[in-house]
């Protein structure tokens, strides 16, 4: 049987602008952050590092990123020397992918402490609009003709043509078409959209690392500017910076280990990955079968789950992730949302930390911040947006784009 693996320790910095903090600060930060809340005496136990960026190449530096910015923590041994800093990408899933690494090195039996770290850096004081065009890169650049006429023809379809416009991510314009269809084929209503948004945002007033700290209603959602229809722009994930990190154990490490660090610990019941396709338009997206298999390796069903963090990088993606999560039946999200069942205090709550919307969306840290918003929920220690005794976590988070689903999905299941 391979070992099982905890999460020991987890931090997330705030999410906003932070034009006087660089990636080596940030990094810093969040490592330092991971270690002190693991209670590790020493961080020289620490083998390995997973490191999750998707856009520093806009700062200038398009390789060896993560091994850059540890340098001055191996320099001051605050990181093991010669340990391997591993780099990683995967879009608005790096985050994900980063925490994918370090556990699989410890199920594999090569290492015992790993940690991973996802940083982002998306404002650019000097052109806050200079890194728009980032965002639709993680769709295919070799042929990208492929999928803008597949976009064009369900525009056209539906009756909304696919015009991408230099003042948004061209993804606020995939997510809209998205939105359209779903709405077209299930009945789903802009309203049933605020009310999931409307939601968010108020669990975001109640988080101290949210980017977007205010309480909406649903009408004041409707009446915020359109981005991209049926999209206002308080339904759609800002734009900012920070980082995340978690610090991973092997079960015999945890043993070893003081009762105040194993009194905390929580495990990884389950850590599964997707792949995208250009799917049809009424078949199951790629989330769905990574979360079938997470259920699979966890034990579990969906209706175990008492809190889940899903990638709502707009209010319609929520809607439809509930959907695919299983945590509802197949087009009855709207619904579902609008019925209060996806509250703090409803059937099952989802993005109580107030999700992309809210929290914010830096990029490369994301999964990690999910990561972090669900551990702090299993150990009871979220304050006034803790969900009541919360014993099972899921979090999805997909990036990048093909077709109409993302590039990639990854699924954790997290036990207390």
């Amino acid at each position: 049987m391979p070992d099982a693996v905890y999460i020991i320790g987890t931090y997330s910095t705030p999410f906003r602008r932070w034009p006087d903090k660089g990636f080596k600060d940030l990094t810093r930060e969040a490592y330092l952050g991971a270690v002190h809340d693991a209670g590790l005496a020493d961080p020289q136990v620490i083998e390995a590092a997973w490191f999750g960026n998707c856009v520093m190449h806009h700062w200038g530096q398009p390789l060896v990123r993560g091994n850059v910015c540890f340098i001055p923590l191996v320099r001051e041994g605050l990181f093991r020397d010669r340990a391997p800093v591993v780099n990683v990408e995967g879009a608005c899933a790096t985050g994900s992918l980063a925490l994918m690494g370090a556990f699989k090195e410890i199920r594999a039996g090569d290492a015992d402490v790993t940690v991973a770290v996802g940083v982002e850096k998306l404002y650019d004081p000097r052109d806050p609009a200079a890194i728009l065009p980032e965002f639709g890169k993680g769709a295919d650049q070799l042929d990208p003709q492929e999928w803008i006429e597949h976009y064009t023809r369900i525009g056209q379809r539906l009756g909304q043509p696919f015009q991408p416009a230099p003042d948004r991510s061209v993804a606020m314009d995939t997510y809209s078409m998205q939105a359209r269809l779903h709405m077209a084929l299930h009945g789903t209503t802009r309203e049933q959209i605020a009310a999931a948004c409307a939601k968010s945002h108020t669990n975001g007033s109640l988080n101290p690392l949210a980017q977007y700290r205010f309480a909406m209603t649903p009408e004041q959602v409707l009446a915020d500017r359109v981005v991209s229809d049926p999209l206002t722009r308080a339904m759609c994930a800002p734009v900012g910076d920070g980082a995340a990190a978690a610090v991973l154990c092997s079960a015999r490490f945890l043993a070893a280990q003081p009762a105040r660090i194993r009194e905390r610990a929580i495990r990884i019941q389950a850590l599964a990955l997707s792949g995208g396709k250009y799917r049809g338009e009424t078949e199951p997206g790629l989330s769905r079968a990574a979360a079938d298999r997470a259920y699979r390796l966890a034990g579990i069903t969906p209706q175990d789950v008492d809190v889940a963090e899903v990638h709502d990088a707009t209010s319609f993606c929520e809607i439809y992730q509930t959907e695919m999560m299983r945590l509802c039946a197949d087009g009855e999200g709207g619904p579902f949302a609008a019925s209060g069942a996806t509250a703090i205090d409803g059937q099952v709550a989802v993005n109580p930390s107030g999700g992309l919307v809210s929290k914010g969306h830096p990029i490369g840290a994301t999964g990690l911040s999910m990561c972090h918003e669900l551990i702090t929920q299993l150990r009871g220690e979220a304050g006034d947006r803790q969900v009541r005794d919360a014993a099972i976590g899921l979090q999805q988070n997909g990036g990048g784009i093909i077709g109409l689903e993302e590039a990639l999905c990854a699924v954790a299941i997290y036990a207390r």
